[in-house]
Order: structure tokens, then sequence, then C-alpha cells
């Protein structure tokens, strides 16, 4: 912990909103709290679900004063994001140092809408009052490489299944790079299941085998959907891995670390290392607690190591709206009460149409803020659509791209296969051809040769003849019959004294 944390609570307070649970922690011993409860000398801290932010990467001007960071990025995230003006988002963020750039610094943006936060969080509040911190998940994987869990600089990607939601998050040089949710929640796993297996089953009986089966050693009639559930989230994350090397320039990912919110016997990591061909484990590490046999959820585990770095060893992203409140007097609602005992006397004097008034507009807001929750529904559910849209879209053309250049690279090669096999000449043939006309104008042939230069393919044959004569008009005959498709040439025709014969020289050049 750091010390503001050591010297002013006695435990911390883990919180998983969505599934209700929650785990206390008390020196080295987590335990699991079914009934948790408000206490002051208690730090609670909390999550949020990769669904439920906005993460986007926002590069600032070096010249801007560090006082306006926080409004550059504001404004520059709802003009890039476009966001909704009428909405007044909650903005953290992260800075990420990029060497290269010399004019801009460069900052991981999270987006939340105060609205998700406070239906996320509507049970809990009843519960404990107050919640200190409320961390995007993936900030959290941060205190693994801060504790010296995983102490190589390479790149990393972490896995993660949620009942309600699931994501992948890759860190490199011990820093955040990227996050993204995939629709492959346990939930979201069991409807696929359902769909693939052809009847719907219980929810209950494919938590059941998700936990407590092996797909290496179970007959089960659910194993072969399973493994090919198995394979379209395996392919879907190699889809996001892919993007993510182009995207950030990584050469490759050193490890991949798989887990799961239910612990189950199956070897996740060992199927992703086959599919994916990259060194795979669990997402399970040695954090240094005792919770007496009893399986801890990561997040959990990871939100109380959390806890105990200093600020400079982790991120600081904070999206609660639940502060612990200020000193009585300081507060105010202490100086409201402390006005109100004042002038309570007054207060009875004002006119009774004043409380009719406020009652009015209490109604009204309340009138407000459920027509809100409506619309804003409505819009977040047509901006998930265009999104899936665009998604799609973008799949699309890849596709088409690599389809057209698969076109091209084939049409190619037929053209290639066709020229070989109509146009190449026969060599055999061609000789066949000339040789038969050698024989009819008495001329011999001592000897041949073949050459190709660039296209051009030559045949040399070395004659010889009685008379010149014979050769000339052999060479008349073949200009004249073989016009267009072969190029005679003849240098010169020599007489040797001692053999009482004619030598040349032609050459058939084949058009």
């Amino acid at each position: 912990m750091s010390t503001q944390i050591q010297y002013s609570f006695s435990s911390v307070l883990s919180v998983n909103p969505y599934n209700d649970t929650y785990i206390n922690s008390i020196s080295s011993f987590l335990n699991v709290n079914n009934s948790p409860a408000f206490s002051k000398d208690q730090f609670v801290i909390s999550y949020l679900n990769t669904k439920e932010f906005i993460n986007a990467h926002i590069e600032i001007s070096k010249n801007i004063p560090d006082e306006d960071i926080f409004d550059a990025i504001n404004s520059k995230a709802y003009d890039e994001l476009a966001l909704d003006n009428a909405i007044e988002y909650q903005i953290q963020y992260i800075e990420t140092f990029n060497n290269l750039d010399e004019d801009n610094r460069h900052f991981h943006v999270f987006i939340v809408d105060p609205l998700e936060v406070t239906q996320t969080y509507t049970n809990t509040i009843e519960r404990v009052k107050y919640l200190d911190i409320i961390i995007p998940a993936p900030l959290l994987l941060k205190s693994l490489y801060s504790k010296e869990i995983i102490d190589s600089n390479g790149v990393h990607c972490f896995i993660y299944f949620q009942e309600n939601d699931a994501f992948i998050t890759i860190y490199g040089d011990k820093e955040f790079i990227y996050t993204k949710s995939i629709k492959y929640s346990i939930i979201e796993m069991y409807e696929r299941f359902c769909e693939l297996y052809g009847e719907r089953v219980e929810y209950s009986s494919f938590v059941d085998f998700y936990k407590n089966e092996s797909l290496k050693e179970t007959n089960s009639d659910y194993k072969q959907y399973f493994i090919k559930l198995y394979k379209e989230l395996f392919a879907n994350i190699n889809d996001i891995l892919t993007y993510a090397k182009r995207a950030f320039e990584i050469e490759s990912f050193e490890h991949l670390y798989i887990g799961s919110q239910l612990e189950t016997v199956t070897k996740l990591d060992e199927m992703l290392a086959v599919e994916l061909n990259i060194k795979s484990s669990e997402f399970t590490f040695d954090y240094g607690f005792e919770s007496n046999g009893v399986y801890v959820d990561q997040l959990h585990a990871l939100m109380h190591v959390y806890t105990t770095l200093s600020e400079s060893q982790r991120y600081e992203s904070n999206f609660t709206v639940y502060h612990r409140p200020p000193a009585f007097v300081k507060r105010e609602s202490g100086r409201l009460i402390l006005l109100t005992a004042a002038s309570v006397a007054l207060a009875f004097a004002y006119p009774i149409t004043y409380w009719v008034l406020t009652y009015a507009q209490v109604l009204q807001e309340d009138i407000l803020k459920q027509e809100y929750k409506e619309i804003h529904n409505i819009k977040i559910t047509r901006q998930s659509t265009i999104k899936n849209k665009e998604a799609d879209k973008v799949n699309s053309l890849a596709l088409l791209e690599i389809e057209k250049k698969e076109y091209i690279t084939k049409k190619n090669t037929l053209i290639k296969i066709h020229d070989v096999k109509v146009n190449y000449p026969m060599k055999a043939q061609l000789l066949s051809i000339l040789t038969k006309d050698l024989n009819k104008f008495s001329v011999r042939m001592e000897s041949l040769s073949y050459g190709e230069i660039d296209t051009s393919k030559t045949f040399q044959f070395d004659l010889v003849s009685s008379k010149d004569r014979k050769i000339t008009k052999l060479v008349q005959y073949l200009t004249k019959t073989y016009e267009n498709r072969f190029k005679f040439e003849l240098e010169s025709i020599d007489y040797d004294d001692e053999s009482k014969v004619y030598f040349s020289q032609l050459k058939v050049n084949i058009l």
C-alpha cells in the first residue's frame, strides 16, 4: 500500500459490482465477505469492465502547459471521438512516452459516462457508502510488473473471461498499449454454445461442464461444441492480435496469458498455444496472499495488489464519484445544516408557495432524469450498432483486398502457363523441319548449337556443301518459306582447298 493507505486504513475491501462479490484483506489474508458494511477504517476499491469505457489515444502539442493539459485533452476527446456535448463525461488519462515524436505528447485516454457508473454501483453504495478508487480493469495489470511478478520487458497479451465481459489487454515494455472488450464473456459463450448445440441448455449445466469437465478426457455430447466455440474464440483473438501488430508496430508477442473468473480444468492456455503458435500460460499468479484454499477471481487479487503500490508504481485513473466527505464543518452539507439550524425560524416565514414550487421542481427533475435515461439507452444502442457495422465494413474491405491480390496472382500464373504451352516452340520439332530442308538441297550439317539471351532463342548450324550455290539456294528457300517464323542470318561461305568443300554458319532466330 501507499503510505496514505497504510496509515489511514486497517483493511481493504475489493468490489466486483457486476456479480456483487466482495473480498476483504487484512495483512496478507483474503476472505470472502458476503455481507459487507460501511467502516470508516476500510479502504474500498473497485473496477470498471472494459466495455464500460471508451479507450483512445490522443496527441497533444508539447507547447501546452501542464496546467492546461486536462482541458486540451478534454476538448480534443470531444472533437475526435464525436462525444455527445450534452453529456459531461468523466475523462482520465495516462501519458505514454514516444521518443520519436519531438512535437507532441501522447496519452491513453479513458472516457466514462457518469450514468454508467451510478447504475453499476447502485447496490454497492447502499452497502459500503464510499468507493475510494474505481479503476479501469486493464490498468490493474500494471501491478504485475511493479511487483515484478512478471519481470520480462517483452510484449505480453492478457485474455480474461468474466461472467458479463471479456477483454484483451496488451502491455509492452511493462507499459499499457491497448485493450479491447470481446464478445466472449461467459454468458455470451453460453448463448453461442446454445446456437452451436442447436437447442437451449440450462445455464447451470453449461457452467458445470465449463468448470469441471476437461475436453481431453470427457466423452460428453457437449465436447465437440465446446471445441467449436473455443476455435471461434481463438480466431477472434488472432484477428485482434493481427490488428494490434499492424496498428502499434509490434513485431511479435512474447507471451499470452489466458484465464477466467470461473475456475476451469480445461487447459485453455495449451489450446491457445496450439492455435496461435505463441507461448501461452494460465492467467494465474502468486500474489503473496493466502485465501484458505478458496479460488479468488484474478481481478479481485489484482485490486488488492494495486493498493499495496505507491503512486509512482501504479496507473492513477480514478473514476469514483463516491468520495469520502471532508470534516463536517468543511462539507457543503455540514454548512447547510448549520445554516439551516441558524435560520430555521426565518425558514418558517417563507410563503407556502415556495415549498410547492420546490416540490414541483423535484418532480420535474425526476421526469427529466427518466427521459434522459431512456434517450441515452437508445443512443448507446445505435452507437454500438454503427460501430459494429463499421467494423464489419473494414473486415469486408480487407477480405476483398486479399481476394483481389489472389486473383491477380492466379491470373498472371495462368497467363505464363498459357504462354509456355502455346507459344514456346519445341526444339525437336524445329530441328526436324529444318533437317528435312537441308536434305532437299544436299547440304550437310556438321554441328549445331542452341542458346537463349533474354527472350531471344537462337539455333546455329555449321553447314557443309560441295557447292556454294546449294547453300545459297537453301537460305533463299528457308527465308521465303519461314518468313514469319524464323529469321535467318548467313554472314559468309568459305571454301576449303584441302577438302574441296564449302563451309558456312547459319543462324536461325525463332520469332
